[in-house]
């Protein structure tokens, strides 16, 4: 049977639209979980035009005593390490908006035993949102070769059904944390921000549920894109 494409595709104009486009839509999203459950529950992912979105988040109406934050995925790096996502989610949220640090529950990666540290964040997770753990929202950007989270073609780590994080191999010099599959596909709301002129075809292969790709193979019933023009040049043919 073939899948059905991603139909909720916004195009804006360049990455700068995207970001406050993007913050506009999770603080909107944020104002609704807290009104029905009393909690906003996100997952963020890293990323230049991310690090846009959550300044832009900072000075929207957020419900901030109510927000709840954990990763999408970080590499296995140092504390304060510029290549953890970790360092860019307290420069954008805890020192722009009123979130506490208390309130990112970062992923363990420093741990000298990530196995067990990979089963204590899926635990955390269970607290904050139950188990099965069911986000409010997941953030998710797209590699050109059409990863997403660390979820990297040919890992291991695609076919994990039985955890909700697990551990890569190497990618790009590092060892990644990431959230799967299983969790991914019960999030309430998917938000995917993409911009740039190398993702055209994957946004392409992405908007039409190309499960040769990684990204391909997240939920898309609850999906919006958020694209600039140069990511969605060929997404006029549909």
């Amino acid at each position: 049977m073939e899948k059905e494409p991603i139909k909720d595709i916004q195009i804006l104009a360049d990455a700068d639209a995207v970001a406050k486009a993007a913050a506009k839509l999770i603080a909107a999203e944020a104002r609704a979980a807290v009104a029905a459950r009393g909690r906003f529950v996100a997952a963020l992912s890293g990323g230049r035009t991310p690090w846009l979105m959550l300044r832009a988040l900072a000075g929207e109406e957020v419900p901030w005593q109510a927000v709840h934050v954990v990763q999408v995925d970080e590499r296995v790096a140092p504390a304060g390490d510029p290549d953890r996502n970790l360092t860019h989610l307290y420069e954008s949220l805890v020192e722009h908006a009123p979130l506490r640090r208390e309130q990112i529950y970062a992923m363990p990666v420093e741990a000298a035993d990530l196995a067990s540290a990979v089963e204590r964040y899926a635990m955390t997770l269970q607290k904050i949102a139950g188990s099965p753990t069911v986000l409010d929202l997941v953030h998710l950007g797209l590699g050109a070769d059409g990863h997403t989270a660390s979820l990297v073609p040919g890992d291991p780590v695609l076919n994990v059904t039985d955890s909700d994080v697990a551990l890569t191999g190497v990618y790009q010099g590092r060892r990644r944390m990431t959230l799967t599959y299983p969790i991914l596909n019960r999030s309430r709301r998917i938000l995917w921000v993409v911009t740039g002129s190398d993702k055209v075809d994957a946004l392409a292969r992405l908007r039409d549920a190309d499960g040769s790709i990684p990204a391909g193979r997240v939920q898309r019933g609850n999906a919006v894109i958020l694209a600039d023009r140069a990511a969605a040049e060929s997404l006029g043919a549909k």
